[in-house]
């Protein structure tokens, strides 16, 4: 399944939203412009690698803020843009700008934390914004649940698009991500396969559901749904 839109519309411009996508694409220029010795240097140093992450130790922080700007791809970097781009306008629209810049980052900071968790010893560096847009996530899922998800389905190399309510759409999302975490502690090498960090997407999508109050406290909303959300 894949997002095309939500039947949602924000009621102002998203300025942080766009300055966090600006700022993971000057990001991914970056890594692209290093060579592979280069770039390998560089992931390990503003990865988190959580054999290398001590609580106590402030010296070891950085990566923890850092990694959430880093991407392994294109396929990486563009699939966490789009996801952003789709539910993070209404989430900061309830939240307001700088309330949502402050919960994306603690939403990244535990996702990171909860990897880091789960598998101390690893020296593979965690990276990606998906920890903090599953925090985005959590947060749309709470705030949101009549909306729908425009999704595209290809069925035998057919495009099909259908509406799937967001509780659906998010709640399958989290269950497969809880399951592939669940199947990946049962195997010796399935968490530190430098494959997908599953434990920094519980972590945030459970950072965003109890957050996602918090920070919206005290903003009366109301949502707009409009008549036509997709001409298919």
């Amino acid at each position: 399944m894949f997002p095309i839109k939500d039947t949602v519309h924000s009621r102002s411009f998203p300025v942080v939203m766009w300055l966090i996508i600006i700022a993971n694409t000057l990001v991914f220029m970056l890594e692209l412009s290093l060579g592979p010795y280069r770039l390998e240097r560089f992931i390990f140093r503003y990865g988190l690698v959580p054999a290398r992450f001590d609580l106590f130790d402030p010296f070891t922080w950085m990566p923890v803020f850092t990694h959430m700007f880093l991407h392994g791809g294109w396929v990486h970097f563009l699939s966490n843009m789009w996801t952003l781009f789709i539910f993070g306008d209404n989430v900061e629209d309830r939240m307001g700008s700088g309330r949502f810049l402050i919960f994306y980052l603690m939403g990244g900071v535990l996702a990171g934390l909860a990897q880091a968790f789960i598998d101390p010893t690893s020296r593979i560096p965690a990276i990606g914004a998906s920890g903090a847009i599953a925090a985005v996530l959590g947060a749309y899922f709470l705030f949101f649940p009549g909306s729908r998800v425009i999704t595209f389905i290809p069925v035998f190399f057919l495009p099909w698009f259908i509406e799937i309510p967001s509780v659906i759409y998010l709640g399958f999302w989290f269950i497969s991500q809880l399951f592939s975490g669940v199947a990946a502690l049962a195997t010796t090498s399935g968490i530190a396969s430098g494959g997908v960090a599953w434990w920094a997407h519980i972590g945030g999508f459970v950072a965003g559901l109890l957050l996602a109050r918090p920070f919206a406290a005290g903003r009366r909303y109301r949502v707009w749904y409009p008549d036509e959300f997709f001409p298919y």
